[in-house]
């Protein structure tokens, strides 16, 4: 299978080139990602545990998926693609913010993304994928906040900044 590549952009979120996603993450390129935010009728949150494999945060918790757009397709088209293919199912999403970041890893990668936060609404059980999701679980915006401020290193660099400074952006 071919490596999937990301699209470079600048700081207005304009194309300015494709990269392999591993040279990206090793250069700490900027480049186009998104990260999905999916809530019941409780407005609860679901949350994944990233499969222990992945070849960076491996094991930690973050938000309901997140990825990276391909060459051509919109962020809600790469989100429900990408929600399909992690957690088993497809609702609507809509856009609310997005915001350019930059977290190095303990094994040498970068993320430097825009990262676009979608949001949607789910009341089912997910087909979790096993390949990328570890777990899941349905949790309250609340009881979130409190954990990563009492146990930050079991969370995602990106999802601790969304909720850092995106907070009222995932109020639906």
């Amino acid at each position: 299978m071919e490596e999937e590549k990301v699209i470079l952009v600048n700081e207005k979120d304009e194309k300015i080139g494709l990269m392999l996603k591993q040279e990206a993450h090793a250069k700490g390129v900027l480049h186009r990602a998104f990260s999905v935010f999916i809530f019941n009728s409780k407005k609860e949150l679901m949350l994944q545990q990233r499969a222990v494999h992945k070849y960076h945060s491996p094991g930690l918790w973050t938000n309901t998926c997140c990825s990276h757009q391909r060459d051509g397709e919109s962020s809600l088209d790469a989100g429900k693609r990408r929600l399909y293919e992690e957690m088993g199912f497809v609702t609507g999403l809509k856009e609310t913010t997005s915001f350019i970041y930059k977290a190095p890893f303990d094994n040498g990668l970068t993320e430097h993304e825009l990262d676009h936060i979608l949001v949607g609404s789910f009341d089912g059980t997910p087909d979790i994928n096993p390949d990328e999701v570890a777990a899941w679980k349905w949790i309250g915006l609340e009881e979130v906040k409190k954990d990563i401020q009492v146990n930050p290193e079991i969370y995602t660099a990106w999802f601790k900044i969304i909720f850092d400074k995106f907070y009222q952006h995932l109020l639906i």
